[in-house]
C-alpha cells in the first residue's frame, strides 16, 4: 500500500486500534532494509526534524510515537511520523487525536502535477471509511510553503473525528500531512506545530 494512502487508512481508524499492526504483525518484523533514498528525519527533545524536506514538527506532550509500527520501507514511499495522543490500542470514549506525516515519490501516479490532484485517491480512501467532505482543497501555505489542504468530518454517535490533510509537492515527492483531532480547534492546534525551515536565497 502506498504510503500516504496507509497514512489515511491508518487515521481513519485510530479511534480503537492501529489496524495494519494488527492485521499484518509480522510485518514490522520482516520489513527490509531501508531502501529510501532521503533522510527520514528523526525525533530529539520533543521535535521531530526532517533536513532533507526542511521541516519540523513539534510533538504534543506526552503522546506516543508508533512510526516504526507503520512505517513502509520502500524505495519509493515512506511514513516518516506517526503519533498518537494514546496508543492506539487503548479504548477510549474520545477521539484517538494523530498525526501522520509521509513522503511518497511522484512518479507513483502518472500524470500528477499538482498537489491538488493527489486529493483524488487520498478523499476516495476517506470517505470508504466514513468521512464526509467538508470543503474542496484550497491553498493553506506554512511558513511560505505552497500546500494544498482538505477538511473531512466522521460522525461516531455523540463524537466527531475531525481530519484534515495538507499535501505538498517537494523534491519529487509528495508529502502529506494528515491531522485528526475531536474538534477544528484541535486540528488547528495540531496543525501550528509544523514549521518549514526558511529557504536559502
Amino acid at each position: 500500500m502506498r504510503a500516504f494512502l496507509l497514512a489515511a487508512l491508518v487515521l481513519s481508524n485510530v479511534h480503537g486500534r492501529l489496524s495494519l499492526a494488527q492485521q499484518s504483525p509480522a510485518s514490522a518484523k520482516h520489513s527490509p532494509a531501508s531502501k529510501t533514498s532521503f533522510d527520514t528525519g528523526s525525533i530529539a527533545n520533543g521535535t521531530y526534524r526532517n533536513n532533507y524536506f526542511q521541516f519540523s514538527y513539534q510533538l504534543p506532550f506526552g503522546w506516543v510515537d508508533r512510526t516504526s509500527d507503520i512505517r513502509e520501507d520502500t524505495e519509493k514511499s515512506k511514513v516518516l511520523l506517526a503519533i498518537f495522543e494514546r496508543p492506539p490500542a487503548a479504548p477510549g470514549e474520545t477521539v484517538n487525536s494523530a498525526v501522520v506525516i509521509a513522503a511518497e515519490s511522484a512518479d507513483s501516479y502518472p500524470g500528477l502535477k499538482t498537489a491538488t490532484q493527489y486529493f483524488g485517491p487520498l478523499t476516495e480512501l476517506t470517505e470508504s471509511k466514513g468521512f464526509k467532505v467538508v470543503n474542496e482543497p484550497y491553498d493553506f501555505p506554512v511558513d511560505g510553503r505552497p500546500i494544498i489542504r482538505r477538511d473531512f468530518i466522521k460522525e461516531r454517535g455523540s463524537v466527531s473525528m475531525h481530519q484534515s490533510s495538507l499535501v505538498m509537492i517537494a523534491k519529487g515527492y509528495v508529502l502529506s500531512y494528515t491531522f485528526i483531532g475531536g474538534n477544528d480547534d484541535e486540528v488547528t492546534e495540531l496543525i501550528e506545530k509544523l514549521s518549514f525551515l526558511r529557504k536559502e536565497h
